[in-house]
């Protein structure tokens, strides 16, 4: 039997998951904010989610680059993990819905990424950030477990409003404004 205080193996699979997500996430939301990495900056991307009829599209880059980046610093440092977590997981499954026409496989343009980080997201808004975290610094003061099954249980709720609304917008679209 092990102390409840003994950090394990698991802790460590999760420090290092929590941590690389948590990067991968940060670098999505600076491409957005910032455009770092190749990205488009909010201008851009605002314009990107207009065209693909998420409007008003500076104002969804704006909570979409918040959600990736709060949520992934969050989860690198393993605070407020629920939340964290659903917000990455949310972020992705409303991404994944862009490229639903492809298929599944990355390779022929589908959402197979987006879906495994919306995987990894709600994974770790369940399963908690373990003892190498912030959380657990601070008694779990922002990772109880009913966060945890109430982060989970609105995430596909609220990722399928946004993509209603998007559906909504690209259906009442004039020919002019529908998606190339």
């Amino acid at each position: 039997m092990s102390n409840s205080n003994t950090v394990g193996l698991r802790d460590v699979g999760l420090l290092a998951l929590r941590v690389g997500f948590g990067a991968v996430m940060i670098a999505h939301g600076a491409q957005k904010q910032f455009g770092a990495f190749g990205g488009h900056g909010i201008e851009g991307t605002g314009a990107f989610f207009d065209a693909v009829g998420f409007r008003p599209g500076v104002l969804n880059a704006r909570i979409a680059a918040a959600s990736e980046l709060g949520g992934g610093a969050l989860l690198a440092v393993g605070l407020a993990t629920p939340a964290a977590g659903a917000a990455a997981a949310g972020t992705m499954l409303v991404a994944g819905s862009i490229s639903r026409e492809h298929g599944f496989f990355a390779q022929e343009g589908g959402n197979e990424y987006q879906l495994v980080l919306a995987l990894v997201g709600g994974a770790l808004a369940l399963t908690g950030s373990g003892r190498l975290s912030l959380d657990h610094s601070t008694r779990h003061v922002v990772d109880k477990a009913w966060m945890r099954v109430l982060a989970a249980s609105l995430v596909v709720p609220a990722a399928v409003l946004v993509i209603s609304r998007r559906e909504k917008a690209l259906a009442s679209a004039t020919p002019d404004q529908q998606t190339p």
